[in-house]
């Protein structure tokens, strides 16, 4: 297998896992709809129903880093499909709410540690040459994952088949596990865990011409040096930098993303939008819009540097909230319908080129 061709393994399995987050994220936006009529929901319970994953994602997001040191990247990736295919499953099996809520809390451990394992996974694993490139499309495959998510809604919205809408999930995380199973772990892994012989042979799969030595004198340096405990992050020259982080991570969920992708059928539904089509199609429109930001920013980034996308993405989000406020306390009837859309068109865009992609 050449360098090229294992990069394009690695992007593959970064897409896929990609996709398989989007399509988890989105699609309870439609599922939901008949889940509540099923089981007879109420407004808390829905909410319920959809804040188990964001508990789980949170605790998933806080263990991984520990998960992927201690038994690597690759057995990490490989557990993370098997909990989206089991668990796509058993929501899909459920027969009351405790049920489907235990398994929308499991999904989002997975998609927690997903999410950071395999950003991490990539950029170790692949050529130097397409890293940067794959690390993209890991991003634009989340947002088709969004994309697919909804239309599937739409889709399967006649029959109410919301069981076979998260059992589908399983189908892409099952394929992918071959994939990876055959793929190395990590250089870094290796070189963190001293298996010196192993960290030479990944290297010298993944980039056959490269100085091989260097590079594991490299990552072996590197490895020690960010070896230090968490508490030094919370000391000079550290401590600023770490309080920016957190800060941009925290205000970054709380600009309301995270409503739009899972409510959007609700929030169109209160804009006066009727019908399947209107209720889950939309939001998928809404999600390419977030697939051409996403190409927006690849374009820009080394035009103009990383700050003025973040900033233009920012003033985007602020107008796109003018407008829906202004939207709704004066009422959504007739041109308010449009004016609805494009504010949510506006924000899904600027979220995307910005946060969402930088």
């Amino acid at each position: 297998m050449t360098a090229r061709s294992r990069g394009l393994l690695v992007g593959l399995t970064a897409a896929s896992v990609g996709v398989i987050y989007g399509y988890d994220l989105s699609i309870i936006a439609g599922a939901q709809l008949f889940v509540t009529e099923d089981f007879g929901l109420s407004t808390r319970q829905q909410e319920l129903l959809t804040t188990m994953v964001v508990l789980g994602q949170i605790a998933g997001a806080l263990g991984a880093g520990v998960l992927a040191n201690t038994i690597g990247r690759k057995k990490s990736v490989l557990g993370v499909l098997v909990a989206y295919a089991t668990l796509a499953l058993v929501a899909a099996l459920s027969v009351s709410e405790p049920m489907l809520l235990l398994a929308r809390f499991l999904l989002g451990l997975a998609i927690g540690v997903s999410v950071v394992v395999v950003p991490v996974f990539v950029a170790e694993s692949a050529p130097a040459a397409v890293r940067g490139s794959l690390l993209t499309a890991y991003q634009l495959a989340i947002v088709s994952g969004l994309v697919i998510g909804y239309l599937t809604g739409y889709l399967l919205a006649g029959s109410h088949s919301w069981r076979l809408m998260f059992g589908l999930a399983a189908i892409p995380a099952t394929l992918l596990l071959p994939l990876v199973i055959r793929m190395p772990d990590t250089a870094r892994w290796y070189v963190l865990k001293g298996r010196a012989d192993d960290a030479r042979a990944a290297l010298q799969r993944i980039e056959p011409a490269a100085d091989v030595e260097s590079e594991l004198a490299e990552i072996a340096r590197a490895v020690s040096e960010g070896s230090g405990r968490v508490s030094e992050m919370l000391r000079a020259p550290y401590s600023r930098a770490t309080l920016f982080v957190i800060t941009l991570g925290f205000l970054t969920q709380i600009t309301g993303i995270n409503a739009i992708i899972y409510y959007s059928p609700r929030i169109f539904e209160a804009m006066g939008f009727t019908g399947n089509f209107a209720l889950l199609a939309l939001p998928a429109l809404v999600q390419v819009a977030g697939l051409m930001a996403v190409g927006t920013s690849v374009l820009l980034v080394d035009r103009v540097g990383r700050r003025p996308i973040l900033l233009s993405g920012i003033a985007m989000m602020i107008g796109a909230d003018a407008v829906l406020m202004a939207v709704f306390a004066r009422g959504l009837g007739g041109t308010g319908l449009g004016l609805g859309f494009a504010g949510i068109l506006l924000f899904i865009f600027g979220y995307t080129m910005g946060f969402g992609s930088l």
